[in-house]
């Protein structure tokens, strides 16, 4: 039998043990900054050494409040290794959601990039167990201070510390992370990362028919080290050793670009709103960025319009791999790509896309089902839809300190989304539960129609959200933000709509606007549009007209 426990701590080394030259670049206000994995595994052995001089043990909380960086990857590494759990602060949260979740998640040390701490400083005082900063300065930034206490400079902290630490051997149950939700109702909701789970995970992630990173890869991680653990890269490339190219805070397109071009990028992960805004800068700007080497990007958070997947493939030779998941999912669930089976290389290019426009196959270890509003299981054939249910090694059970039992029901999360499954056992995603618009009774997909829009010609984006009707309950309303130098008006995305929806369900109403909110993650934030609308006494056409 084999008893060794699965623990992060056997991955984490390997990298700059097979790779000791591959570099970790990070892009800063004066160009870039690089360090060899040698080195990088070197500073956070002495990183663990200076946490466990702080009095940080096994099971203790470690916050960041970080951008993509080497420093942010050091201390991944360093608190995987030495048991301690690393409790990742979304940098885009508010005060009060950041206060909370400190709290809660009972950190005891924090440590933030010098350009984010005025953020963390307007928390001062109301943080009490907090009992250390340590600043992250990064090249082209002066100086910093704060009124936190006992806050001490990064590499003041590490220095003279030795270059070596003996990971010890912990339970493979032991919480490894501590991520939150976002929060868009009610307070975030924590969830642990168990090592055997983030193990399983990482592992997962690096198959051939999931994301397929080798440490033959230069990897562009755009999606947040702060949003569930940077949808496990960070653990990936530190166990591959592949070269990782890291964005910091320079995340607008052109720079992004830029990046991926001068460093040989072969992959990158991003939401869509980082692969829109980088289409429209290469929509601009032809010719003028060597991506010659960039094979696939991971797009997740929200389904991208198959529009733009298709794009990326016929304009650049880029795939577009489509994944699914949630914080509570570690977070990758399901992926989809353009050929995941012997059989679909006999496929047309046209059949093909049809398959990554779904949410995709389950990867391997995790079960999927839909069911009904009294739980019982619906048919897998494209057309029964409902809740969608998601149980596995790296799927949690419950929350950190707020159970909330109907979330959980017989070892399955209930995610909060709505779909179908078909009879290839693709996951196709209908909404988020709340997104959804009843009308009359039906339900009408806003995913389905944002989607649709997304291909008009002249649609930078589009978000639809209910609206109340006294007659049929809810209605959708459309909010479009136009390409630049483009002049589409309502009548023209009504008959877009027309072309494929039937007339109950298009849109009543199309609202230009100059930006849709976002959430911290990089979704929109409908809950957002919906108040904003509200505080700004909307109402339907036909119910201002009576």
């Amino acid at each position: 039998m084999q008893r060794t426990p699965l623990l992060m701590s056997r991955l984490i080394d390997r990298g700059a043990k097979v790779a000791p030259e591959a570099e970790i670049v990070t892009a800063t206000a004066a160009g870039t900054r690089r360090q060899t994995y040698r080195e990088t595994c070197q500073r956070a052995h002495q990183l663990a050494h200076a946490l466990r001089d702080a009095g940080i043990g096994v099971g203790d909380r470690v916050g960041t409040f970080m951008w993509n960086g080497s420093r942010h990857l050091e201390a991944y590494h360093a608190t995987a290794g030495m048991g301690a759990v690393l409790h990742t602060l979304n940098l885009r949260l508010s005060a009060r959601d950041l206060e909370y979740i400190i709290n809660h998640g009972g950190d005891r040390l924090i440590i933030a990039d010098a350009d984010v701490l005025p953020l963390l400083g307007k928390l001062a005082g109301r943080i009490p167990g907090v009992e250390k900063v340590v600043v992250a300065m990064e090249d082209g930034y002066e100086d910093w201070s704060t009124s936190l206490p006992n806050a001490v400079d990064y590499e003041d902290f590490i220095a003279d510390r030795p270059l070596t630490f003996e990971w010890p051997e912990i339970d493979e149950h032991s919480a490894l992370g501590l991520c939150y939700t976002s929060g868009t109702t009610g307070d975030p909701k924590g969830v642990e990362y168990e090592h055997r789970a983030q193990y399983l995970h990482t592992m997962a992630i690096c198959m051939a028919d999931v994301m397929a990173l080798s440490a033959t890869d230069a990897i562009c991680g755009i999606v947040p080290m702060f949003h569930a653990m940077g949808w496990g890269i960070p653990w990936s490339a530190l166990m591959l050793g592949c070269k990782q190219v890291m964005p910091h805070r320079f995340t607008d397109p052109a720079r992004l670009l830029r990046l991926i071009a001068d460093e040989g990028v072969t992959m990158s992960a991003g939401v869509p709103t980082i692969w829109q805004g980088v289409r429209a800068v290469l929509e601009a700007r032809p010719g003028e960025y060597d991506l010659s080497r960039l094979s696939r990007v991971t797009c997740g958070g929200s389904a991208p319009p198959p529009s733009m997947i298709r794009w990326y493939w016929d304009t650049l030779g880029v795939e577009m791999i489509q994944g699914w998941g949630l914080t509570e999912t570690s977070p990758l669930a399901t992926v989809s790509r353009r050929v995941m089976q012997y059989a679909h290389g006999e496929l047309s290019i046209d059949e093909q896309f049809k398959n990554v426009a779904k949410a995709g196959q389950l990867i391997p270890g995790l079960e999927l089902e839909i069911v009904d509003e009294a739980f019982r299981p619906l048919a897998h054939d494209g057309e029964s839809t409902g809740e969608i249910l998601i149980r596995g090694p790296w799927v949690c059970s419950e929350y950190y300190r707020n159970p909330q039992p109907e979330r959980f029901r017989d070892g399955w999360l209930i995610t909060g989304d709505v779909g179908r499954i078909d009879a290839g056992e693709y996951l196709v995603i209908s909404d988020r539960s709340k997104d959804l618009v009843k009308s009359g009774g039906e339900w009408i997909s806003s995913l389905d129609l944002e989607n649709h829009l997304a291909a008009l010609d002249g649609v930078a984006q589009a978000c639809v959200v209910a609206q109340p009707h006294p007659k049929w309950d809810e209605r959708p309303v459309a909010l479009i933000v136009r390409a630049e130098n483009v002049d589409i008006g309502s009548e023209q995305v009504v008959a877009h709509c027309a072309t494929r929806f039937a007339r109950w369900q298009l849109p009543d109403d199309v609202l230009f606007v100059d930006s849709i909110p976002l959430t911290s993650t990089g979704k929109m934030d409908k809950k957002a549009v919906r108040a904003r609308l509200e505080a700004e006494g909307y109402r339907l056409p036909e119910l201002r007209q009576g």
